[in-house]
């Protein structure tokens, strides 16, 4: 096995974006447009396919998304993200996200989205990632649970592809 497909620890490619909202990230009812957090949650779990692929990633597909609490113009928005699950040469990312009151010192939770990203390089082919590791109870939860989400897509998928 080369070093490069070294099966690594979830918590070496977990990651934490941290994005106040401002007036531009807003509707006219001053709450934060789904689109622009739909775009930073693509953003942070990118960013922790990246750092466990070590290589290029594209976003395959993103399951869907509740928004459960409304996010204010000048609230503060965490967004936490890690590798739940690789196949081959894709990996399944979940991102959490929270609006933190930094004067209160509270946070909710805002919404949760599963991605999946494809490892790949400088032409665009597919390549191999490295295994991960769960090492916590949380953390082998989320593997299980992300390899019955597959089945789900994959069965859903050859659900849209027969003709009709």
């Amino acid at each position: 096995m080369s070093d490069h497909l070294i099966p690594r620890p979830v918590r070496d490619s977990q990651s934490e974006m941290a994005e106040i909202v401002l007036p531009n990230d807003a509707n006219p009812l001053g709450a934060l447009l789904g689109g622009r957090l739909m775009h930073w949650i693509d953003l942070a779990g990118a960013m922790a396919a990246h750092r466990h692929a070590r290589n290029h990633v594209v976003t395959a597909s993103v399951d869907h998304i509740d928004f459960l609490v409304p996010v204010r113009v000048g609230d503060l928005v965490i967004l936490r993200s890690s590798v739940n699950r690789v196949f081959h040469t894709s990996m399944e990312v979940g991102v959490k996200v929270y609006v933190e009151n930094y004067i209160a010192d509270t946070a909710q939770h805002v919404a949760s989205a599963h991605l999946t990203f494809v490892a790949i390089d400088a032409v665009g082919k597919r390549v191999p990632v490295p295994p991960v590791i769960p090492e916590t109870e949380d953390q082998r939860q989320r593997y299980d649970d992300a390899g019955r989400r597959r089945e789900i897509r994959r069965s859903e998928l050859e659900r849209r592809r027969k003709p009709r």
